[in-house]
């Protein structure tokens, strides 16, 4: 089972990454938080990995940090979360955020990520509340995001969609249509809500 590789990075996806590691490419599936933290392509890359082996196929799945990967695994451990649901979760909200809001049983910002229901989020409260406290949660990710940290995430969120390829134009708008009927995502959620938004055009 592979459980790290570090190795050259070969390619960029929205949703995954080729790393290259003494010739082999191996692809990996990684949240969004992990894409927006690595370097470009033929830096070094160093991930922390989940093999996911199944009767017809083995994925891996990525992580910049251990507190990610110990996240999914845990949240992997729900009833009705599978890899893929798990990785969307990671991918809309920061550890800290999620890990505040199972504890404090916030089941509409549980709700705010795509794919979890009220059901689901209601197992991951009850099911996760007590395994939270291994998680290392600053006095910050308590409170709401104040404006001037929300114009930051906007920029942030820019700068990732135009790397990725979208003109500036195009990707400013994507950003308002999300801002008009989303709040309180992180950068992670709004480049994977503008992303959906780019898609449709």
């Amino acid at each position: 089972m592979i459980a790290s590789i570090t190795g050259r990075l070969r390619r960029k996806g929205t949703d995954y990454l080729v790393v290259d590691v003494s010739g082999v490419g191996y692809q990996v599936q990684v949240p969004l938080s992990t894409y927006c933290s690595i370097p470009g392509d033929g830096d070094e890359v160093s991930l922390h990995i989940h093999t996911h082996l199944r009767e017809d196929s083995l994925s891996l799945f990525g992580f910049l940090t251990q507190a990610e990967k110990d996240l999914f695994l845990l949240l992997m451990g729900v009833s009705g979360i599978g890899p893929k649901l798990a990785l969307a979760v990671l991918s809309s909200l920061s550890v800290e955020n999620i890990v505040c809001a199972i504890q404090a049983s916030d089941d509409s910002r549980l709700c705010s990520i795509p794919g979890i229901g009220k059901k689901t989020a209601a197992r991951m409260v009850l099911e996760l509340r007590d395994k939270m406290k291994q998680f290392a949660v600053s006095e910050e990710a308590l409170a709401q995001p104040g404006t001037e940290s929300l114009r930051n995430d906007r920029e942030d969120a820019l700068s990732a969609l135009v790397n990725l390829g979208y003109k500036k134009p195009f990707a400013e708008e994507a950003l308002k249509t999300v801002a008009r009927t989303r709040t309180g995502l992180t950068v992670q959620g709004l480049i994977r809500e503008a992303l959906g938004v780019l898609m449709k055009r």
